[in-house]
């Protein structure tokens, strides 16, 4: 996983999410959308249940966060549900024509989760099909992307991604030499 790479165009970010659309696969997009606008591990995305992001009881509305203890480790995480992400459950509701109930969101065969394999083989698809090799951890390295790229501390998202040093966030980032390089054109006192 540590060969995996970030999608650092935006136009790439939106021609992904634009495939599955295109194709009527509402379930994968909100996966690709929730795995972009989250920074949370696949299995953990995999792992979601409606009740997680909605009111499926009593208002057919969205919480305001996703809580859940990552399985990797084992702190508890609070994310914000943004509207990506609320847009993308539209869609897929309008598609399936019903309210969703309890239960698992990416769900295969007999109501469980799809697994991490099938997670790969969708979003590797939806890669390929704009000419990246990508993986469900390429799609988290994205959200931290570009979330440093529009000034976001390092710091910050070392918290996000609950990350133990310093160091695994910045191999996450993914920064160039170019980037690098950037920053000195644009600094110039």
């Amino acid at each position: 996983m540590n060969n995996t790479k970030p999608i650092k165009s935006v136009e790439n970010v939106q021609k992904l999410k634009q495939y599955y659309l295109e194709r009527g696969e509402y379930r994968d997009h909100l996966l690709v959308t929730i795995c972009l606008n989250s920074a949370l591990r696949i299995s953990d995305v995999l792992k979601l249940k409606w009740e997680d992001i909605y009111d499926t009881n009593k208002k057919n509305t969205f919480n305001t966060h996703i809580e859940l203890k990552e399985q990797k480790t084992r702190k508890i995480n609070l994310v914000y549900i943004n509207e990506s992400i609320k847009d993308a459950v539209k869609k897929y509701i309008n598609a399936v024509g019903t309210r969703p109930r309890n239960g698992y969101i990416f769900t295969g065969s007999g109501n469980k989760p799809i697994t991490r394999m099938q997670a790969y083989r969708i979003i590797n698809r939806g890669g390929k099909s704009i000419g990246l090799d990508i993986s469900p951890h390429s799609l988290r390295k994205t959200f931290g992307y570009h979330a440093w790229k529009q000034g976001v501390p390092p710091v910050l998202l070392m918290q996000i991604y609950n990350h133990s040093s310093f160091e695994i966030t910045k191999r996450y980032l993914g920064i160039t030499q170019e980037e690098k390089d950037e920053v000195y054109l644009e600094v110039q006192l």
